[in-house]
């Protein structure tokens, strides 16, 4: 009695499975469609900007890097002013503030036009970002309203703060890091293509990968802002090498794991590690220049003797030291036993926004324009609730789609956007705040771009269910708009009724 032949598997196109769907071929489209959006953002954030001021002096933490800003533009760069006591973060940020400073002078422009422009440019690289991980041009457009409506992203682009620059040097470093995956599979593909691929049991080394030293540069530039950004060095350091490790078994190399730890590694720490030192370091570079900065000449004043380590020039020993200094006064920054901040927040608060943050409050008789005779003007740091309040499900379902699916897209979402929350578990005697969490909503914005991209389905599931899809996302998309605009005037300080206030008040803690 004969046996049934055995069914083979067909070849697996590894060429194709490499490539992955295409980038949508409406590039002339989608280039007005993000600048439409980054000009909407931008304008929304440049709106009444010199709103809200304390008397015409900067209000909450501007009143720490504004006026650093301003020594450091008419010193050259560099802060000198002992009267500051410790400098507690580097000063990439400040110069950035300085430079609108010296566009409009110091006043309410001046110390926030940066900030403005980084947040459009944060619209801007969110819709590139999105189209890049969906092949969609229309969900590219969906991430660019939602990063447009978040509150959070919406007053730190107009506060003369630093964290709207770090959330946009790590925003930048992400899509480094996507175009250095696309850029690697389509060299591996390449090699498949001409069938050198199985040279050798490791794979082919994939030449220099300019978006990955890109990645280096903008983390660098980060980790200059706030010393933070080093979390993402860690963190998208690993998820490249894990992008390597799964384009090179993909593209049916033998060993890819250890082509990974002979072809890869070296070059990640050089790209990812070494360049963003370099690049951080050139962030002192007024500091370097000058005799009379903050600590400059640490070594010197506090005579310490060389040691191990005298090779080393007394410049970069002074500001490692300095640095040292700094981290130590941040870990030990604690909250002091039964007089706790009014507005401080934990970790555990941040996804869904459950501990907001009161930038500036005035009420009474000089208080108006809003149609009574006394009237509020205040502004709070506010996730928009349409969107933070579904953090904890997108990243639950964004977790069993990276682990069950293995999809990539997901994966890279939770990186960043866990990079920037985790950490801060480590040390939670520390005092903390809502606006640490500005790197965290683009990552939030991309992750319920996924999940509305699967709502939305594709032309292949027939026009009913597409349809459906349609009508949810912009159900959805109408909610996020009508959520910002109830928010509005509490982001930018508009005088509003005492009942309006207490209205916009959702929920206990955040009063």
């Amino acid at each position: 009695m004969g046996q049934a032949p055995r069914l083979r598997k067909p070849p697996v196109d590894r060429e194709a499975a490499l490539l992955g769907r295409p980038m949508p071929d409406d590039r002339v489209r989608a280039l007005i469609v993000t600048l439409v959006l980054t000009a909407i953002g931008a304008l929304v954030r440049l709106q009444n900007l010199d709103v809200p001021t304390d008397k015409g002096t900067p209000v909450f933490d501007e009143k720490h890097y504004v006026p650093q800003a301003w020594q450091m533009l008419r010193n050259g760069g560099y802060e000198d002013n002992h009267g500051y006591e410790l400098i507690v973060h580097p000063p990439l940020a400040k110069q950035l503030i300085a430079v609108g400073e010296w566009i409009f002078g110091y006043n309410a422009w001046g110390w926030r036009f940066s900030a403005a422009v980084a947040g459009a440019l944060i619209v801007l690289l969110t819709v590139r970002i999105a189209r890049r991980l969906t092949r969609s041009t229309l969900l590219g457009a969906v991430a660019g309203v939602l990063v447009i409506c978040d509150g959070v992203l919406h007053l730190q682009s107009r506060s003369g703060m630093l964290d709207i620059f770090l959330a946009l040097f790590v925003l930048a470093a992400f899509g480094c890091v996507l175009l250095d995956r696309d850029q690697v599979r389509e060299r591996l593909a390449l090699a498949v293509r001409e069938g050198w691929i199985e040279e050798s049991p490791y794979g082919p080394r994939l030449g220099f990968r300019w978006w990955r030293f890109g990645a280096g540069v903008s983390l660098g530039l980060a980790t200059a802002v706030k010393w933070s950004g080093a979390y993402w060095v860690i963190a998208f350091a690993l998820l490249t090498l894990a992008f390597d490790v799964t384009a090179r078994r993909t593209a049916g190399v033998r060993r890819p794991w250890l082509g990974v730890l002979r072809q890869d590694v070296p070059p990640v720490a050089w790209s990812i590690g070494v360049i963003s030192v370099l690049t951080y370091l050139g962030g002192w570079w007024a500091w370097f220049a000058s005799e009379t900065a903050t600590d400059r000449h640490y070594v010197e004043i506090q005579d310490i003797g060389e040691g191990p380590f005298g090779f080393v020039p007394d410049a970069l020993r002074s500001l490692v030291l300095y640095t040292t200094n700094v981290l130590d006064f941040h870990n030990n920054l604690a909250t002091p036993d039964g007089d706790p901040h009014p507005w401080e927040s934990k970790p555990w608060t941040w996804p869904m926004g459950l501990r907001p943050m009161l930038y500036h409050y005035e009420s009474g008789e000089h208080v108006t324009g809003c149609g009574e005779s006394e009237c509020v003007s205040a502004t709070m740091l506010i996730g928009t609730p349409a969107m933070w309040w579904l953090a904890l499900p997108v990243l639950a379902w964004g977790l069993w789609r990276a682990v069950f699916r293995t999809d990539w897209r997901y994966a890279a979402v939770l990186v960043g956007y866990l990079a920037g929350l985790l950490p801060w578990f480590v040390n939670l005697d520390r005092q903390m705040y809502y606006f640490y969490a500005t790197p965290l909503a683009p990552f939030l914005a991309l992750g319920l771009t996924l999940v509305l991209g699967q709502i939305l389905g594709s032309a292949r599931n027939g026009y009913e269910r597409r349809g459906t899809g349609l009508l949810v996302l912009s159900l959805y998309i109408g909610l996020v708009v009508a959520n910002f605009a109830w928010l509005w005037p509490v982001l930018n300080g508009e005088p509003i009724t005492h009942d309006r206030w207490q209205a916009e008040l959702w929920l206990p803690s955040w009063r």
